[in-house]
């Protein structure tokens, strides 16, 4: 053995991995830590190739950092967050995790042989899997606290704080790349009626069903939002008042002939919807652009439900019934 101490308990002992090789990445020493997660024994391995052993590992990215600790005399290091795990060893926990593999912290330090001069590289594996398995739900917290901090519980649009946040941000670079924007506002005709006729479990039923295929009519650009109750908001960025319409038509009418299947009963909606454009040059507020549609969705609902109204110019200039 060309190094007294790999000889000393402590190695085999302990709870992080050694495997000392050579120049030609030759296997001279590996301990108990190894043996037990590998499935190896020192006595198979030692004289082998550390890339036949490990046949998993990657061998171009660890012969660079190997060589850099060869030619530079220096150690180096790799991390769990920078690459999860060198050595694919099974971690041996009972841990739910996205990986069944040892996240680790990989250390290579330069040696030389008592007996030979030959350059040799200490690999010491620390196991870092608790805080990788720590780093996971944490992430995946902060996903769902983002995701509850953005969506409606109910029917999984953008609520309204959020939505109304993104209506602000779209005027104002509108407003500064002087491209046209347009928002309609909907709700559903007589929900009173569907709450009364179907309780509020089929009510809910509706508001989750029509907003998810609402959701799938728009783009990806388009954003989606619950205002409140039964009325909701799409914000249609980059689009001017005529293309604005001809979308509020398309989802009108699709709506109108979207069957809802409830407690095995069709239930069929309709929704009136107001259409405002802000003009590049104005210099409106969200509020502004807010009350506009507004009022063009009660003059939807005045005229009669099921409709689509367009609001510009401080007057109601379009008007049309879908069916």
């Amino acid at each position: 053995m060309s190094h007294a101490w790999l000889s000393s308990p402590i190695l085999a002992q302990l709870n992080s991995g050694v495997i000392v090789i050579d120049d030609e990445y030759q296997i001279h020493y590996l301990n108990a830590f190894i043996e037990r997660h590998a499935s190896v024994q020192l006595s198979e391995v030692q004289g082998k190739s550390i890339f036949s052993v490990f046949a998993d590992l990657p061998e171009a990215w660890l012969k660079r950092k190997l060589m850099s600790v060869l030619d530079l005399n220096t150690p180096a290091f790799s991390s769990w967050e920078q690459r999860q795990y060198i050595f694919k060893l099974p971690h041996l926990r009972p841990i739910t995790s996205s990986s069944q593999y040892m996240a680790q912290n990989c250390s290579m330090l330069p040696l030389v042989s008592d007996q030979t001069d030959q350059p040799l590289i200490c690999i010491l594996i620390e196991d870092a899997t608790d805080a990788f398995v720590y780093q996971q739900h944490l992430s995946k917290t902060l996903i769902e606290l983002e995701r509850a901090n953005r969506q409606d519980g109910l029917t999984k649009v953008l609520n309204r704080r959020y939505w109304e946040e993104q209506l602000k941000q779209e005027i104002h670079r509108a407003q500064r790349y002087h491209h046209p924007l347009s928002l309609i506002l909907f709700d559903l005709d007589k929900f009173k009626d569907l709450n009364d006729k179907y309780g509020h479990l089929g009510g809910d039923f509706v508001l989750i069903q029509l907003a998810s295929f609402i959701s799938s009519l728009l783009r990806d650009s388009d954003l989606f939002g619950r205002y409140g109750g039964e009325e909701f908001g799409i914000i249609l960025p980059d689009t001017g008042l005529e293309g604005a319409v001809e979308v509020a038509e398309r989802i009108c009418q699709a709506v109108a002939e979207y069957p809802m299947l409830f407690n095995q009963q069709t239930i069929r909606a309709s929704i009136s919807m107001g259409v405002a454009e802000l003009l590049p040059k104005q210099h409106l507020l969200h509020d502004d652009v807010i009350r506009c549609a507004d009022m063009a969705l009660y003059n939807a609902k005045r005229a009669g439900r099921n409709r689509v109204c367009s609001y510009l110019a401080g007057e109601t200039e379009y008007q049309k019934k879908v069916n």
